[in-house]
């Protein structure tokens, strides 16, 4: 079986892009690439790494999905004006059986949690979304 390692790095990222926001919620923030997926290198002619783009490519899905909203993109380094949609705070408020919210779930997952452990519960994230 191959390791999905862009699938990891992908829930890794859009984990930690809601938790951002939710920790600014409701003010709007520029949330900066390399604040998510780590310092960043371009080559000699100026690109980003993959890494770097992936990252980038998870705010836009985030964005486009209905997770988030943000005014503009800032070259390929950030988004401006970024914030929780009225369904991703929803989201991240609810809470489990337990009483945790979904955003203590997510922090305790996303800094102690395995990459199964956090796909587990960024699927499970992303079902409820739906259903809210």
């Amino acid at each position: 079986m191959m390791d999905d390692l862009h699938i990891h790095d992908f829930y890794k990222d859009a984990g930690r892009i809601l938790l951002a926001l939710y920790n600014q919620f409701p003010a709007p923030a520029t949330v900066y690439v390399e604040d998510i997926a780590g310092p960043d290198a371009p080559d000699e002619f100026g690109l980003h790494s993959p890494r770097h783009l992936a990252c980038l490519g998870a705010l836009s899905w985030l964005k486009q999905y209905g997770y988030i909203h943000f005014s503009q993109l800032v070259r390929q380094e950030a988004v401006e004006e970024a914030v929780l949609s009225h369904r991703g705070f929803l989201l991240l408020v609810s809470q489990d059986g337990g009483g945790q919210s979904n955003a203590q779930l997510l922090h305790t997952t996303v800094r102690n949690g395995s990459s199964p452990q956090l796909q587990e519960l960024m699927e499970h994230l992303m079902r409820e979304f739906h259903t809210l």
